[in-house]
C-alpha cells in the first residue's frame, strides 16, 4: 500500500480551506468562551482568552429564560415548515403534470412572491393579520411563513416533479385514478428528496427569521430569535448570557444539517442528471 502523496495545489487547496474553516468558526469559539466565563471576567482584551473557571451557570439561567421562547419557536417552525412543504408539493405538482391554460404565466406570477423582501409587506400583513383577528399569536405568524414560503417550495418541487415521466401519470390516468389518488399513490412516494430539501430550507429560515417575530406576535408568544435580543437589551449586558443563549438557539439548527445535511445534497442534484 502505498502513501498518497499531495501535490502542491491540493496542499494549497486544502490550507486555504482550513484557514477558512478556522476564519468562520471564530464567532462560534468567542460565544462559547464569552458564555464559559464569568461578567467580570469579560473584558476586550482578555475576549480571545480561555477562562480558568468554567462558569455552567449562564447555560442554565439561558434555558430557564429562553425556554418560553424556545418552545414557541419549535412549534412555530414545525407548523410552518409542514405547511408551507406539503402545499409546495402539491402546487409543483399541479404546475408540473396537471398544466391547464395559462399556467405558465401563473407560475411567473406565482414566483414573483420570492423576491418581495419582508420589509415591504410588513405593514399589509399586519393588517391583513389584525383584520383576521390573528395577529398578535402564534397562528398569524404561522400562516404568515406559510403563505410566504409557498413560492420557493413550488418551485423546488415543481423542477423536482419536471423529472417524473408523464407517461406514469398519464397511464394513472387512463386506469382511472384521480388527482390526489396518483399524487398519494405515486408522486408523493417519489418526493423524499424534494421534501428534505424544502424541509431544510424552511426550517432554518423561518427558525431564524426576526423581523416578524417581533412585529406580529406579543410577548407570550415571541419566538427564540426575538427572546435571545431581549436578554442583551438594557444599558448593562452580561455578556455571557446572551452568548449562551445564541448557543441554544443554534443548536437546533446546527443537528438538523449535522443529521440530514448529506440528504440535503442528495435532494438538491436529484434529477439534475438525464441518463
Amino acid at each position: 500500500m502505498t502513501a498518497r502523496k499531495f501535490s502542491p495545489g491540493s496542499v494549497l487547496l486544502y490550507g486555504t480551506l482550513a484557514l477558512l474553516a478556522l476564519f468562520f468558526l471564530m464567532p462560534a469559539y468567542m460565544a462559547v468562551v464569552t458564555a464559559l466565563k464569568l461578567p467580570a471576567d469579560i473584558s476586550l482584551p482578555t475576549a480571545w482568552e480561555f477562562p480558568e473557571t468554567l462558569n455552567w451557570a449562564s447555560f442554565s439561567q439561558a434555558i430557564d429564560l429562553l425556554r418560553p421562547a424556545f418552545v414557541n419557536s419549535i412549534i412555530l417552525t414545525l407548523s410552518a415548515t409542514a405547511g408551507s412543504t406539503v402545499l409546495g408539493s402539491l402546487n409543483g405538482y399541479v404546475f408540473a403534470k396537471w398544466k391547464f391554460k395559462g399556467s405558465e404565466v401563473v407560475f411567473t406570477l406565482f414566483l414573483f412572491g420570492m423576491f418581495i423582501p419582508y420589509q415591504v409587506i410588513l405593514i399589509p400583513l399586519f393588517q391583513t393579520l389584525r383584520a383576521m383577528h390573528l395577529y398578535g399569536g402564534l397562528p398569524g405568524l404561522i400562516l404568515a411563513h406559510v403563505v410566504y414560503g409557498l413560492p420557493i417550495t413550488s418551485l423546488i418541487f415543481r423542477n423536482f416533479y419536471a423529472q417524473i415521466p408523464t407517461a406514469l401519470i398519464e397511464s394513472a390516468r387512463l386506469d382511472g385514478a384521480g388527482f390526489f389518488s396518483i399524487y398519494l399513490r405515486i408522486v408523493f412516494p417519489l418526493s423524499v428528496p424534494g421534501f428534505v430539501v424544502t424541509s431544510l430550507w424552511q426550517f432554518t429560515q423561518i427558525w431564524n427569521e426576526f423581523l416578524w417575530g417581533i412585529c406580529l406576535t406579543r410577548h407570550a408568544d415571541n419566538p427564540i430569535t426575538v427572546g435571545l435580543a431581549q436578554l442583551a437589551g438594557g444599558q448593562a449586558v452580561s455578556w455571557n448570557l446572551p452568548m449562551a443563549g445564541s448557543i441554544m438557539a443554534a443548536v437546533p439548527v446546527l443537528a438538523i444539517y449535522i443529521f440530514l445535511g448529506r440528504y440535503f445534497i442528495r435532494g438538491l442534484l436529484a434529477g439534475s442528471v438525464k441518463e
